[in-house]
């Protein structure tokens, strides 16, 4: 006997392909209307129902779905009921394997608006429905990427979470459509701007951080994310790598959203949006970054008795310079050597040697002589301060936002304190999650406005007499410290040597100048170690080395 002409037990499922659909109320109520008419109309009983919302049918990948094909073998019921075949899959081959399944266990899917049933021409005829269905799926995936493309080229942006610092605003309206774009939400922007300085220079008096100190610290301050949970160590990683906080420009269409596949380069798209940090800045935390890495920095460049190690870089081709020495007579001679010549020969570079204690000296004697003097330290700093009072007008934009950020959430909580009082709500849980919500918003956006004021007073704390005790004590730090405290002064204020066959630069930040004269930055500190050995490389610890 057929599905259709005996009793049994039934089941319907429910599915809509986005969260659009399933929010609208519209698809899913008409599909629970007509099949249960339709298991009523034929003396079946309605179990269970399962109700997919916003799954896409090509695969199986669905919870609601693998559910359902559990309960169907424990046997649980004898029929699905859909609206039409593509509710329940839009994949034939896949369609018609589960199909044949199903029907081993004693069930039957049932489809309420196209032919059911195991007569040898219905079955032909399902097989075509579910081979057109999956035509179908792919053409309208076609058609809604090349929609996509075109709105994201465009300029517009297509509905996923934007990345922290940047909310979602209106631009425009096209009859019923809404076109987006990315604008700066300033308190979020804030925190951005907090977490680089954080990795790059510092704030309220520490030394720079690493990516998990940085995150420690703000969780330890009572940061979070826009979820409301705390930072994670690769969540912060991610910010401080993500080049359209610098670039102003959002990658779309990088990877195949159904097997993580990259696509070709060629065919990304780059969705215009505001900037939040300096290019400078993220160019420093990105070199930053590299030094940082395990695999770049050995032992050797922190702890080891070079003074130049990490800093000094051959001006021909970039390599770094590394320590190389000879023994003549019983007597050892030190170098610095290019170390692209010194692995791949003179096809990478012509390389050079020269000696360790005459490239300390000339670079010690450079920076005490050309930069430690409160004249040219003076100097220096002039362009920077101008720059910044050029740029005052953008900081007085972003303290104007945050303090329309900061009163709007405090009138929301007086306006909920108020709603208490008056007994119009009631004080629940998540009403006093909302208002913690809000206090928070709040405190991010005080606590940035006074970040911006102590950083723009760091140009009127470098008086004279900061310059010439700075400079006194660099002289000092340099001629008499041991080999880590002169490598940790001089890092403070230079960034790279490069070292060329006729002159050596002696490259530096200005903005780590300034905060090193301010005394925002404690006493420089030596950097830990990249890496240390592994443990038993390359064998299991249970394994043993064989003979």
């Amino acid at each position: 006997m057929s599905a259709e002409n005996r009793p049994g037990r039934a089941v319907v499922y429910l599915r809509v392909s986005t969260g659009r659909q399933a929010e609208g109320e519209v698809s899913l109520p008409s599909q629970r209307d007509l099949t249960r008419r339709f298991c009523a109309a034929r003396g079946w009983e309605v179990v269970e129902e399962y109700v997919e919302p916003g799954a896409s049918a090509t695969d199986d990948r669905r919870p609601v779905f693998q559910r359902m094909l559990e309960d169907a073998a424990e046997r649980r019921f004898e029929v699905i009921c859909v609206h039409a075949f593509s509710r329940f899959y839009r994949n034939g081959a896949e369609m018609e394997l589960t199909i044949r399944r199903l029907r081993k266990l004693g069930v039957e899917v049932v489809s309420v608006t196209q032919p059911t049933g195991d007569d040898p021409s219905q079955e032909m005829m399902r097989q075509i429905i579910g081979i057109f269905d999956e035509y179908t799926s792919r053409e309208n995936g076609k058609n809604v990427t090349r929609a996509m493309r075109e709105s994201a080229r465009q300029g517009f942006w297509n509905g996923a979470s934007p990345p922290l610092g940047y909310r979602v605003v209106e631009a425009e309206r096209r009859g019923a459509k809404i076109k987006k774009r990315l604008d700066v939400d300033a308190v979020e922007a804030e925190l951005v701007r907090l977490i680089y300085r954080l990795y790059a220079d510092g704030v309220e008096g520490s030394r720079p951080l690493g990516v998990k100190d940085t995150t420690k610290w703000l969780n330890a301050h009572g940061y979070r994310t826009r979820r409301g949970s705390s930072f994670g160590v690769g969540s912060v990683h991610a910010i401080l790598t993500n080049a359209c906080y610098a670039t102003g420009k959002w990658p779309y269409g990088v990877r195949n959203a159904r097997d993580g596949t990259r696509h070709d380069p060629s065919t990304i798209i780059h969705i215009p949006v505001p900037p939040i940090v300096p290019v400078a800045l993220f160019e420093r935390v990105a070199a930053k970054l590299s030094d940082n890495n395990p695999h770049v920095t050995p032992p050797r460049v922190v702890n080891g008795p070079t003074l130049l190690a990490g800093l000094a870089v051959c001006a021909r081709c970039g390599g770094s310079l590394t320590r190389s020495g000879t023994r003549r007579r019983g007597r050892v001679y030190s170098y610095y050597s290019c170390a692209s010549h010194q692995r791949r020969g003179r096809t990478a570079c012509t390389g050079g040697h020269l000696r360790t204690e005459r490239l300390d000296r000339l670079v010690l004697d450079g920076v005490r002589e050309r930069l430690l003097v409160p004249e040219r330290l003076a100097a220096i700093l002039e362009a920077l301060v101008e720059r910044r009072a050029a740029r005052e007008g953008e900081v007085e934009a972003r303290r104007a936002a945050l303090r329309k950020e900061a009163e709007a959430a405090e009138e929301k909580i007086a306006r909920l304190y108020r709603a208490i009082e008056d007994g119009v709500v009631d004080l629940d849980e998540a009403l006093g999650e909302r208002i913690r919500s809000l206090k928070a918003q709040r405190d991010v956006a005080r606590a940035a406005i006074e970040r911006i004021a102590r950083s723009h007073q760091d140009a009127a704390a470098i008086t004279g007499e900061r310059l010439e005790a700075f400079a006194a004590t660099m002289r000092e730090r340099l001629e008499t410290g041991d080999v880590q405290a002169r490598k940790a002064w001089l890092r403070a204020v230079v960034a790279r040597v490069e070292v060329g066959p006729e002159r050596v630069r002696i490259i530096g930040e200005k903005a780590s100048l300034v905060q090193v004269i301010a005394g925002q930055q404690a006493s420089p500190q030596p950097r830990v170690s990249g890496f240390v050995r592994k443990w038993r490389a390359l064998l299991d610890s249970n394994q043993r080395p064989t003979a």
